[in-house]
């Protein structure tokens, strides 16, 4: 009998963090990040303020918990898109799980702004945040690794010693197979594509460029030719 009790609390726990993580996704759209409060979450959900403290002791807590799980959502539907694409083409693998990572950056654009717009003021991320926002950058390289061709490195810009250290780490921790030069390019690549995706989410291509899929496309499909992603 104590297990059942025990396990029938444990899903109303749950489930009231569920209620209280959806409550804030609706401030986050109507509010945004910086304005994030408790006490309106536990007046949106029917709740005393100093129950919902009991479940996110501060809003920073609360907004880690938020941010989490973006990345892992966003991660997931990389994931899910690479393992579909698995036997295509390493160029048409790269470029299924790009467009993947924008279409859930345009279907969840409040959440993508919370992990990649403006820093929330006086926030400061802590260690639990970096396993979920490494899954995108992993399903990447996990293309690059198993796909990319030898280059020609001989025209590439030299890296400084403070980069060969930063990128010497980086290959030690995950992709001790891939070079120097391609780790940088591919590090590159996924600044890139963040970069095309807040481009397009937050109006700097406004009056610019009105083909955001093909210019996304074209972007995304040099950062594969620049990495020797082959086309068969």
């Amino acid at each position: 009998m104590g297990g059942a009790t025990k396990s029938a609390r444990s899903r109303a726990r749950a489930e009231l963090t569920q209620e209280i993580k959806d409550a804030a996704r609706r401030q986050l759209r109507d509010v945004g990040a910086a304005s994030l409060s408790l006490r309106a979450v536990a007046r949106e959900i029917g709740m005393v303020s100093s129950a919902v403290y009991r479940y996110f002791p501060s809003r920073d807590d609360l907004l880690t918990a938020l941010i989490v799980d973006a990345y892992d959502a966003l991660g997931a539907a990389a994931e899910a898109t690479g393992a579909a694409h698995a036997t295509d083409a390493p160029r048409e693998q790269w470029l299924a799980v790009c467009r993947a990572v924008r279409s859930w950056a345009r279907e969840h654009r409040h959440e993508y702004e919370l992990v990649f717009g403006t820093p929330v003021p006086g926030y400061r991320a802590p260690q639990d945040t970096i396993r979920a926002a490494a899954r995108v950058p992993i399903e990447l390289l996990r293309i690059v690794r198993s796909n990319s061709a030898a280059r020609d490195a001989r025209n590439d810009p030299p890296l400084s010693a403070p980069l060969l250290t930063d990128l010497a780490r980086l290959r030690e921790q995950a992709a001790p197979e891939v070079d120097e030069g391609t780790l940088a390019r591919a590090v590159m690549a996924w600044t890139m594509l963040i970069g095309a995706i807040s481009f397009e989410l937050f109006g700097h291509l406004n009056n610019v460029i009105d083909d955001y899929e093909g210019w996304f496309d074209y972007v995304m499909g040099s950062r594969a030719t620049d990495l020797g992603l082959a086309i068969t």
